[in-house]
């Protein structure tokens, strides 16, 4: 497929940005936060005393937000992305594509227990100060930062790089509002944007901010960040500064 190339965003932790004509910054700004809240999560775990009630209560309530968001981007996949691009490289005699595709959904089906896994660790500390769930709930942690990053990092070389040799970017604007955008209601808003743009630099957020409706970044300057920034430090306050 020869069009004009974009310019890709690159962001910490992503390991590819396939060169083509399709603007992938959406998804990686969507694994970026999922990584850094692996990281958050992970350090949560190690360092928040079990019998931190008020804690436990933030984090589960937290990790409800994460895996829900999780599950609604793996699903826009199953039922819009891969479905779309497996047309289109069987269409072209892309085996190697087909079983790139192949092992997106096995990864989604490896991912999904480990979160449920972790929820219920974390459902169990809110309501107990339970030290053997809290070692489980530290394997189950870890196990699934694991999975995700060699999910995320095959996705973002592989899956990709088939969107920008087998989709337009028509193609990808309609499967992002059929399938992605379509699963958020008005009132996920005020949390999904300060949770996107959490933890970039100044000028990432001002790359992204570029493609957020200007309503919607004055709202999340004047009245969503610091409310989202005093609910994140609820839940990931330790380790202590």
């Amino acid at each position: 497929m020869t069009a004009t190339r974009v310019e890709q965003i690159t962001l910490p932790g992503q390991a590819a940005a396939p060169p083509g004509p399709v603007d992938l910054g959406g998804m990686y700004v969507m694994h970026h936060a999922f990584r850094r809240d692996l990281a958050a999560f992970r350090a949560a775990v190690l360092h928040t005393p079990a019998e931190d009630r008020a804690a436990w209560t933030a984090l589960a309530a937290r990790w409800a937000r994460f895996a829900g968001i999780l599950h609604k981007h793996h699903h826009g996949e199953d039922e819009g992305l891969w479905p779309l691009l497996l047309a289109r490289v069987d269409a072209d005699g892309d085996a190697a594509g087909r079983a790139t595709l192949a092992a997106m959904e096995a990864e989604h089906t490896e991912i999904d227990p480990l979160l449920r896994s972790c929820a219920e660790g974390f459902d169990r500390l809110a309501g107990h100060a339970d030290p053997d769930a809290l070692d489980a709930l530290e394997v189950r942690v870890v196990a699934l930062g694991e999975r995700l990053s060699r999910h995320l990092a095959h996705e973002e070389s592989e899956a990709m790089a088939l969107v920008q040799r087998h989709l337009t970017p028509a193609d990808w604007e309609r499967v992002g509002k059929e399938h992605f955008a379509s699963a958020y209601r008005p009132r996920d808003i005020p949390f999904m944007v300060p949770w996107v743009l959490a933890g970039l630099s100044a000028a990432e957020r001002t790359r992204i901010r570029a493609a957020v409706p200007r309503p919607l970044a004055i709202l999340w300057r004047l009245f969503w960040r610091r409310p989202f920034e005093r609910r994140e430090r609820a839940a990931f306050g330790y380790p202590r500064a």
